[in-house]
């Protein structure tokens, strides 16, 4: 009798499943713990702030409607992004999180045959797509965990159609300047799109972060990524959208799955947009509980790579050790040998209750000589 296994195309086989951080309540039951309130989790660089007020009161009157459809095509949510960012709505696709404008742009342009550049520590996401719509993946090697422009150009082959760049990127929390990506967006050939996810985006200091949204103004072969799920503190709903030429969107179209947005996260997200204090307070949050941490680890000399973003990719010698032996101790980090960087864990930005906790257990751990 034949399995699933035997049925499933072959090569479905050799692929990676990608590593979320540890949920809490996972790694309460796996250790023993009886409180999930005493776990810290600083594994998936969520805002401890939570969603925008403004946000939170857009659910509740949502939720009563919860029985109906959504607005298949997101009409009020691109109509106020659109205000917001100063492009067209036909140049928005509202996503359920980034990750799925990713799969759309695979399903519209890759397939066997063709392939990505991406530089070689970038978020994981862009490989194990490709890789499950068998395309090539070429990785471009970094320059001190920065990404490299000019490597990345000389990636590039005929079989290319998109460049991934993460500004600032995940997990090594450092950033690509305007000119930079200005040459990039110059120089690439015209067979590729360039993919500029902004995740992190509006944790840039505004006078240094790229203005990506021209080049879609321009019509240029780019497409941007925006997320809800950081400075907005909407992780759980899932929500993020794609910016493009309207050519580029309306492929985009053709590949998403109807009503891929839910009602909840529409409304959350059009009233989360519009909040700039909130955002600014996370700002502020994470610029000030940043450096706590960048001292704290001096202090107790361990090296950490500069970051612009809510997390640090903090050099632990052992990674894997040391995100178990800090679970053991009720924190939770992100181990990165998946991303080629076995040495190093994630540490998402804290309150600083929540960050105290981690140099507390990390300091445990060195005193008993580091991760066993």
């Amino acid at each position: 009798m034949s399995t699933f296994r035997d049925l499933a195309h072959p090569w479905v086989e050799g692929l990676t499943a990608y590593e979320p951080g540890r949920p809490i309540e996972e790694v309460a039951r796996e250790l023993g713990f009886a409180d999930v309130e005493e776990i810290v989790k600083l594994a998936s660089n969520e805002n401890p702030l939570g969603p925008s007020p403004r946000a939170l009161r857009a659910m509740r009157a949502a939720a009563p409607r919860m029985h109906i459809y959504p607005d298949g095509d997101a009409f009020a949510l691109r109509e106020a992004l659109a205000r917001k960012w100063g492009v067209a709505p036909d140049q928005l696709l509202a996503t359920n999180g980034s990750n799925e404008a990713i799969e759309l742009l695979g399903h519209v342009f890759l397939g066997p045959g063709r392939s990505i550049v991406m530089a070689d520590h970038a978020f994981v996401i862009y490989r194990l797509v490709a890789a499950s719509l068998q395309a090539q993946v070429i990785s471009a090697p970094m320059r001190h965990l920065r990404h490299d422009v000019d490597a990345l150009l000389a990636a590039i082959t005929p079989a290319t159609r998109l460049v991934f760049i993460d500004n600032p990127d995940n997990p090594t929390g450092t950033m690509v300047d305007k000119a930079s990506i200005d040459r990039l967006i110059e120089r690439v050939p015209d067979h590729v799109v360039v993919v500029l996810d902004e995740a992190y985006v509006e944790l840039i200091p505004p006078e240094r972060r790229p203005d990506a949204m021209r080049y879609v103004r321009e019509g240029r072969k780019v497409c941007v990524l925006r997320s809800f799920s950081k400075s907005h503190g909407l992780a759980g709903l899932r929500i993020g959208c794609a910016v493009a030429p309207a050519e580029c969107i309306r492929l985009l179209h053709r590949v998403r799955q109807p009503f891929n947005v839910n009602a909840m996260a529409q409304a959350a997200a059009r009233a989360a947009v519009e909040d700039d204090a909130h955002v600014e307070r996370f700002r502020r949050l994470v610029r000030r509980e940043l450096a706590f941490l960048e001292r704290e680890l001096r202090r107790l000399g361990v090296e950490a790579v500069p970051s612009v973003v809510n997390f640090l990719l903090v050099k632990a010698g052992r990674g894997r050790a040391l995100f178990q032996a800090l679970q053991r101790r009720k924190v939770i980090v992100r181990p990165l040998d998946g991303y080629g960087l076995p040495e190093y864990v994630r540490v998402t930005v804290g309150t600083r209750a929540q960050n105290l906790r981690f140099v507390a257990a990390l300091q445990a751990v060195l005193a008993e000589g580091g991760a066993p």
